[in-house]
This record gives structure tokens, sequence and C-alpha cells, in this order.
């Protein structure tokens, strides 16, 4: 296996909205930025941030200058709160100074930090440079960091740190080598997911981390229903999930199976109504599709023979979520979560993937028809663009996130009717992805050039 493992605790990770790629991975950065300067911190006298590509281009409507200095004061997105963010920035941009690493006034707000969109670095499009001057202007450190998708980041000239470079017992980079491992070991993709977690740490604890990634997407639906009003950005947009929750708790009391297609879209909507309002949410595997994966969680601990035969809910979450994170490895190794780099196909569309194959083993599939099951779902999302409207991850994404999330269910079914055989593999529709993502015009990667972003007349 070539790189470092990807696992359920890379690819699921807690933090706060509105983007993974322009919010999570840029406050890491930051972070790590500040944390190499060790003792040259004290010798600190002004900071240079640079943005470029897609992190300058929609970065006012993503927040990343101020999850950058957030960053630069140690923050990160896994353990600030939601609240929080907001009255730090304030201070931030109200006293033009940033506390570098908590400790060290040093000048610094958000209308100093450069924005050039239309300069692109080779590495990545989502790329900022961080340099810390002394008195006299000589440099102390300078580092360019790349926001690779799903909160990842790399620091130019290594490899990125952010994914467990570790032995595991079962290596894959495709989706053919986990299906060969799989029947010569007689067993489902998430005992395979399991083996690799627990020759990294104790199996209580990948249990127990599993069950607090399912705990914290519930946390997310939970706020999302009860918090009404509009979302921040100036588009007007309206939160709908608490008036459809009260709707659904009216029309839908037993919660009939008729009615799981509108729980699931709920569901989904909760999750990118909070994550665009700056709240606390999981990648999976990244903010802007965020609702997929617990959408489809929900319809699987709901309405499966699984859950109506009295399996527990914890055992449901576990192969859920391990099967899940397994199939996102190889869309994160083979082609990339990015939507600044492949389009929405990169977010949504891996989402979907990832929680066809999840439902598709919590139904009862073969590890052929979980992997048919995720081709289905990517093969019908190929192409699809990232134009948010006015840079903001709300029009078209959070009902991007509930079509999606039916997709996935979906192709779960058709891949449960068959017996696992079909003639395009997983393996093949990735790469498609990643031609795709290439070829596709710059404007339609997470620019707000291009698509609803350029022809929605915004007020």
């Amino acid at each position: 296996m070539s790189g470092p493992y990807i696992g359920v605790f890379d690819l699921f990770t807690i933090g706060i909205g509105p983007s993974s790629s322009h919010t999570v991975g840029p406050m890491r950065a930051a972070a790590d930025f500040v944390s190499r300067l060790g003792g040259g911190l004290s010798g600190v006298a002004a900071l240079d941030v640079e943005l470029f590509g897609s992190l300058a281009a929609t970065g006012a409507g993503h927040g990343t200058p101020s999850a950058v200095l957030l960053g630069l004061e140690g923050c990160l997105p896994d353990t600030i709160r939601a609240d929080e963010v907001e009255a730090r920035a304030a201070r931030i941009d109200r006293e033009r100074t940033v506390r570098l690493g908590g400790a060290l006034d040093v000048p610094l707000s958000t209308r100093d930090v450069r924005l050039a969109p239309l300069t692109v670095l080779s590495r990545h499009t989502n790329a900022l440079r961080l340099t810390a001057r002394r008195d006299d202007g000589t440099v102390v450190d300078r580092a360019v960091y790349f926001s690779v998708g799903g909160g990842f980041i790399v620091r130019e000239g290594e490899e990125q740190p952010s994914a467990e470079d570790a032995a595991v017992p079962h290596p894959f980079t495709t989706a053919a080598e986990l299906l060969a491992i799989c029947a010569a070991e007689r067993v489902g993709i998430a005992e395979i997911a399991w083996r690799n977690e627990t020759a990294l740490r104790p199996p209580a604890d990948v249990r127990a981390g599993v069950l607090r990634i399912r705990d914290a997407m519930d946390e997310c639906v939970a706020a999302g229903t009860r918090t009404g009003g509009e979302l921040p950005g100036g588009l007007g947009v309206r939160r709908r999930a608490p008036q459809w929750h009260e709707r659904l708790r009216h029309d839908d009391p037993d919660r009939s199976p008729a009615f799981a297609q509108e729980w699931a879209n709920l569901v989904a909507l909760a999750v990118n109504e909070e994550n665009a309002a700056g709240g606390r949410v999981v990648t999976a595997p990244t903010n802007g599709a965020a609702g997929i994966v617990p959408a489809v969680l929900h319809h699987a601990r709901r309405y499966s023979p699984a859950a109506l035969s009295g399996t527990t809910d914890d055992d449901i979450v576990v192969e859920f979520l391990l099967t899940a994170a397994t199939i996102g490895a190889i869309y994160k190794t083979r082609a990339s979560i990015s939507g600044a780099e492949v389009g929405c196909q990169g977010e949504v569309g891996s989402a979907s993937s990832m929680a066809a194959a999840a439902l598709a083993a919590v139904l009862g599939g073969t590890p052929a028809q979980v992997e048919n099951a995720a081709e289905i779902a990517m093969e019908h999302n190929l192409g699809l663009t990232c134009d948010p409207v006015g840079g903001l991850v709300q029009i078209p994404c959070i009902e991007r996130n509930a079509i999606a999330a039916g997709k996935a269910v979906n192709a779960a079914k058709m891949a449960m009717w068959g017996d696992g055989a079909h003639r395009v593999s997983l393996d093949t529709v990735i790469e498609t992805m990643r031609q795709t993502g290439r070829d596709m015009s710059h404007k339609y990667k997470e620019t707000a050039m291009g698509g609803l972003a350029v022809n929605v007349v915004e007020c």
C-alpha cells in the first residue's frame, strides 16, 4: 500500500462549518504553523497571510480569513466552540490583533489577509502562505499549506500529515484489492476495516470512537432541527429543518416506513443548515457533503431489517461507518474528495457512494453488492459541479445533500436486487471521476465563477 493509511477517524472528524477545505483545513494549517515556531514565537513581530486560488475566490463566504487567524491563535476546529468562533473573530477585527499561539499579540486582522483568486499553485488550488517576521522584516518562518479536502492538509515539501502512516494487516488502495481481501478472508468490508483499525488502537477505543462520531452527528441533527431563522451570508436563505421536523412529528407520529424519504431529507437539511451557520458537524467526508452519511445512517437505524429485527443501534452504526470510511478512503487515495479540485462529484458524489455502500452492508449485502452500490451512486453523480451562490455553502449545497442521500438509498436497493455482478467497476468509476474533474472547467470547481453562482441574481 502506497502512502499513509486512511481510516475511519481520518475520514470522519468533528469540526465546524461551513467548509472542511475552506474553514477546517486552513485553521489546522495555521495552528500547525504556529506550533512549529516553537522557541521562535517570541521573536515574531509581524505576520503575512496570503490565500490563493479557490481559498481566495470563495474564502469570504466560507470564513477562511477568520479561520486562519483563529488557527494562528492556536484554535483547532475539533475543540473550539461554534459560539467562540464568532466572538473571537469579532475581537480580532476590533482590536486588529492576533494572539499568536494564545500568548503573543501581533498586529493582524481579516482586512490584512491578501487574496489572489487567479493565482493557482501547482499542488492544489486551495493554498495559503504564512510568513512570520521579526521587527527588522527578516523571516522567522514561511510555509505554504494546501487544504486538499475533508479537512486534510499538506505542508509544501512534506507528506500529508493528517492520516496515520502505520502498518495495517489488510492494506489496499483499490476496490478490486479490497474485494480480493474480503474473498480470501471470507469476511465483509466492515470486518476488514475493523481489523485494520484495531491494529492501531484497542478495540474498545475503536468502537467508542465510532460511536462518538454517531453521537456528534446526532447532536448536529438535533441542533439543526431546533434552530430557526435565516442563515448568515446575506442570501436570505431560511432554515427549513425546524418546520419540517414539526410537520413530520405531526404527520408521522409512529415513524411509518412510508415517510422514510422525508426523514432522510430532514436529516440532510438539518445537518447542512447547521454547517452553513458555522455549527459543529462531522466531515463526512467533507463539510459541504456532511448531511448525506447521517441521513442514510438514519435510514439504516430506523428502517433496515437489521434495525427492525433487534440488531443493536451500536452494531448497525459500527458496521455502517466502518464500511463508509473504507469506501471513502479509496476515493481519497485514488482521486479526490475536494470540490476545489474535482467539483462537487468529489464531495457529494463520494459521500453518496460511501453511504450507499454502507447501507448495502447493513442490508446484508455481500462485498460485491456493497461495491456495486458504491459504483451506482457515484456513476450518477459524475460531472457534478461545485458552483455555490455567493461562495456560500447554501445554494445548491443544502438541497443537494438531500437529493444525494436519496440516490444513495436507491443505489443500495438496486445493488441488493442484483447478485453483485456488474459491467462497470467502482475503480473504473473513481478513475472516471478523477479524469472528469481534471477536464472540468476551473470555474466549476468551488470558485463561484460559473453555473448557479453567476446565474442567480443576488439581492
